[in-house]
């Protein structure tokens, strides 16, 4: 399954749910403010590393780029363009957006 993640986690905690529920072999991809859930030395990007063990977490490009957060993200995100979100979304037999 592909789980989506939107919105910032300092202001949601649609991230946390994700990861909750995020099975082994999930793949989860942040777009637009889900992006900040992983910055370098915050807390959720901490948690997000721990799941990375089990899960593949993949963010926008795009929405990295525009908000100023290159070279900051944790290790083991995989950045992919829109033809890479494209992909992800083919490559899943469900795709779960958490809002």
């Amino acid at each position: 399954m592909l789980h989506t993640v939107n919105k910032s986690p300092f202001e949601r905690n649609a991230l946390e749910t994700c990861l909750q529920h995020a099975k082994k072999g999930s793949s989860i991809l942040l777009i637009e403010d889900g992006v900040y859930g992983a910055v370098k030395g915050t807390l959720h990007a901490q948690r997000l590393a721990e799941a990375s063990k089990n899960v593949k977490i993949y963010a926008l490009a795009p929405d990295v780029d525009t908000r100023g957060l290159n070279g900051r993200l944790v290790d083991g995100v995989t950045l992919v363009d829109y033809g890479g979100f494209v992909d992800l979304v083919t490559e899943h037999n469900a795709v779960q957006a958490w809002l």
